[in-house]
C-alpha cells in the first residue's frame, strides 16, 4: 500500500518510479523469474538464451542494460529460492490484464526457442505457468505456434 501511495505521489509530482527498483510484488520480477526459469530447466543455459532473455526484459520493460542485468540477477536469486510458479504468478495476475498476460506467456515461449528447439521441461513449464495465470490452451497453443513460426522464420533468413 505505501508503494501505490508513493507511486501515487511520483506521478502527480512529476516524479518517475526508479526503473530498478525491483521489488517482490513487482510483476517484472515476476516475469523475469518465470523466464529465468525457463531457461534453466532444461539444464543447459545458452549464452543465446541469456542474451534473448535480456534483449526480451530490456525492450518489453523499457530496461537500461545496467537495470536489465539488475533485474536477471535477481530473478536468478528469486528462481533458486522458489517452490513453486505460484508466488510468482499470484503477483502477474494482480498486476496485469489478459493482455499483459497472454505477452508473459509468449516471452517464456521466445526463450524457450532461443536455442532453436522447445524441450518438453519447457513445454510443460510454460503450460504449468500459463494455467496459474488464467491462459487456455487454445491461446497457449496459437502462441506457441506462433513464436515457432517466427523462429523458424528468422533461421530460414539467415542462410
Amino acid at each position: 500500500m505505501f508503494r501505490a501511495l508513493s507511486d501515487f505521489i511520483a506521478d502527480i509530482s512529476g516524479g518517475r518510479r526508479e526503473a530498478g527498483a525491483f521489488e517482490d510484488n513487482d510483476y517484472r520480477l515476476s516475469a523475469a523469474v518465470l523466464l529465468v526459469h525457463v531457461m534453466a530447466i532444461d539444464g543447459a543455459v545458452t549464452e543465446e538464451e541469456r542474451e534473448v532473455l535480456k534483449t526480451i526484459l530490456a525492450s518489453r520493460f523499457d530496461l537500461s542494460a545496467a537495470h536489465t542485468d539488475q533485474l536477471v540477477e535477481l530473478a536468478i536469486a528469486r528462481d533458486a529460492e522458489a517452490v513453486d510458479l505460484y508466488a510468482f504468478t499470484s503477483v502477474l495476475n494482480r498486476a496485469l490484464d489478459e493482455e499483459g498476460r497472454l505477452r508473459v506467456v509468449e516471452m517464456m515461449f521466445e526463450v524457450a526457442y532461443a536455442d532453436g528447439a522447445l524441450t518438453e521441461f519447457e513445454d510443460n513449464l510454460v503450460w504449468r505457468a500459463a494455467e496459474l495465470l488464467n491462459i487456455g490452451s487454445r491461446d497457449r497453443v496459437r502462441i506457441r505456434r506462433e513464436v515457432r513460426r517466427e523462429v523458424e522464420g528468422d533461421g530460414a533468413h539467415e542462410s
